[in-house]
């Protein structure tokens, strides 16, 4: 969500429009109904986007009864597509409601609106008071130094990868066959083709394999980032024992009365001020934690390389054996500690 608020900003710019205060869609991750407000200070956002795109909290009377004109913007790549297909409908309507753009081509667009794009990233999302609060009071009871690890091993996302996996648990295998629905795994070769293109995210216990393998130590404090619903966490548990979670920190009524998206932004908050991050999968949570550690200096972050271990294991490789290969593989990106997703990050320059 915080990734196509910015993708908005960056869009409203190059259309020269005004930015109506985003409503979130996040039924489909928690079933919820939180906003803006819940999650960012919005007085602060609308503030700092001052002289970059113009923000407002509502729709003027006039318009605030039509529904907004949709236009797809999944497959746009760069600034000429928008002034030359989405620009002309907004000046029709007035009023376009755009989706997100998964293949955007950031870096191509011109200075200004690369300038809105990253104000909003790196400066004008600011949590709410009261979230902060709780956020810096996380950060603050975590005991130092620690490691926060972004673990994805959720059933849903299991699902939607299509991969299939043995020597889960039961419990493990039917809550991954209730989130299936119509995304049937793929078998036989199929299955490894996909596997060894690292689509497969990994399981906690190859998580540990390859810390272990990266020569962390087994004492290491660890900040789990991660959401409710993680399985077979004991595979990394029973390494590294060390493990801190939010829900342990947090009183039970008031964790439990927090949104979805509201305990993915301690998580983000934690995961930026963290000595060291590592992340099991390449999401957009784990590309925006990187870029602002780059934009922050705060350079040791990693993201484990699922390609690798599929690769490596596919011709049996194990035990101390694989340890060294995946120590190779990972190597240079340890040593630098730079993520394979900072080129993505074109703010080089301070706002």
């Amino acid at each position: 969500m915080r990734r196509d608020l910015c993708d908005g900003v960056g869009v409203a710019r190059l259309l020269n429009a005004t930015l109506v205060l985003p409503k979130f869609e996040v039924a489909a991750y928690w079933n919820e109904s939180s906003g803006f407000a819940d999650v960012f200070d919005v007085d602060y956002f609308i503030h700092q986007m001052n002289g970059f795109v113009k923000v407002v909290k509502e729709l003027p009377s006039e318009i605030a009864s039509r529904e907004p004109v949709h236009v797809d913007c999944s497959k746009r790549k760069g600034h000429f597509d928008y002034i030359e297909s989405v620009l002309p409908s907004l000046l029709k309507h007035h009023y376009i409601a755009i989706t997100p753009a998964m293949s955007q081509r950031r870096d191509r667009y011109p200075k200004y609106a690369k300038a809105a794009l990253c104000q909003a990233c790196y400066s004008a999302l600011r949590l709410t008071r009261s979230l902060e609060k709780k956020a810096s009071d996380l950060l603050e009871a975590i005991p130092k130094p620690f490691l926060s690890l972004h673990l994805r091993f959720e059933p849903d996302m299991v699902a939607y990868s299509q991969c299939e996996y043995s020597g889960l648990s039961a419990v493990s295998m039917n809550a991954i066959e209730a989130a299936r629905g119509d995304k049937k795994p793929w078998t036989g070769e199929l299955a490894q083709i996909w596997r060894k293109r690292g689509k497969c995210p990994l399981t906690p216990n190859e998580t540990a394999f390859m810390l272990q393998a990266l020569h962390i130590p087994k004492t290491t404090n660890i900040y789990l980032a991660a959401g409710d619903g993680v399985m077979e966490l004991e595979g990394l548990a029973s390494v590294y024992k060390n493990i801190i979670t939010k829900s342990a920190i947090l009183s039970g009524d008031d964790f439990a009365s927090m949104h979805g998206n509201t305990k993915a932004a301690l998580d983000y908050y934690v995961s930026i001020n963290s000595d060291s991050y590592i992340a099991t999968y390449f999401g957009n949570m784990d590309k925006m934690v990187a870029a602002i550690r780059a934009f922050k200096g705060l350079y040791k972050t990693l993201f484990l390389s699922r390609r690798a271990f599929a690769d490596l294991t596919s011709k049996g490789l194990e035990g101390e054996e694989l340890m060294q290969a995946l120590w190779k593989a990972h190597m240079d990106d340890f040593v630098m500690g730079i993520g394979s997703a900072l080129p993505d990050c074109f703010c080089e320059f301070k706002l």
